[in-house]
């Protein structure tokens, strides 16, 4: 559940955060609702690339206890997001090689607040996550990032191929996480700049994100289990570049 200081309910005040520029994540409308005011918050919220979603009305009464939604909620990011640029930047400005994790469908805030949490432990100058069919940053995100979330560039793309193809440009090689990677983690080059995607849960990358990258990275497992969640796949290949661009 999104907590009450995170959301904004009813008609005209989510539609005046949509014209204030306020940093929404997504905005939930009611099945069924899709008609007058709900139709223009829709239209404009579209405009402004914000994602919009049906549910269930009995979702939007459990957000809102009164019930007095009106059919709509939108969920307000705790954090301001920056732009790809930003992230270079900061790289730059600390005279390190770019180090960037990029999200490909990850819908879970737990996972996406621990692996925040493991990127920012192993100095990632920020995470590139898509703006659509992705885990919102919540409250519940941050608690999970144990805070991180408060510290770490967060960037979000309409579109993360393209925003790969940029990021090749500026020079960095990109490695995707993926259970048949042709290289074992541990024998990768994480070293200068690097971009390290990894999938959402069950479905791993999309295939289009999947042919962008320069290479894709395996973890050896030797039990049944035929591989990790995401978060603690994120953990093992990002604490392996840490310890190879720390030059230990």
């Amino acid at each position: 559940m999104i907590e009450e200081n995170n959301i904004i309910a009813g008609r005209n005040p989510v539609m005046e955060a949509i014209k204030s520029n306020t940093e929404i994540s997504s905005i939930m409308i009611a099945k069924g609702a899709g008609e007058g005011a709900i139709k223009a918050i829709i239209a404009t919220a579209k405009k402004k690339k914000i994602p919009v979603k049906e549910v269930s009305s009995v979702k939007l009464d459990a957000l809102v206890p009164a019930k007095n939604h009106q059919g709509v909620v939108a969920s307000i990011s705790p954090i301001k997001f920056v732009s790809m640029q930003d992230i270079l930047k900061k790289a730059s400005d600390k005279g390190e090689d770019p180090f960037i994790v990029i999200l490909d469908g990850m819908e879970d805030v737990h996972n996406l607040g621990a692996i925040a949490r493991t990127a920012e432990a192993c100095g990632v100058h920020g995470l590139i996550i898509p703006k659509h069919r992705a885990a919102p940053v919540t409250t519940m995100a941050v608690k999970a990032s144990a805070g991180a979330l408060l510290y770490m560039p967060v960037c979000r793309e309409t579109n993360i191929p393209m925003a790969m193809e940029h990021l090749k440009k500026r020079g960095l090689w990109i490695a995707g996480a993926d259970m048949d990677g042709e290289t074992k983690y541990y024998e990768a080059n994480l070293k200068g700049p690097l971009a390290v995607v990894i999938g959402g849960e069950g479905k791993g990358m999309g295939r289009l994100v999947k042919e962008k990258c320069d290479f894709n990275i395996s973890i050896p497992m030797a039990g049944r289990m035929p591989s990790l969640n995401a978060s603690n796949a994120a953990a093992v290949i990002l604490f392996e570049a840490l310890r190879q661009r720390s030059g230990k």
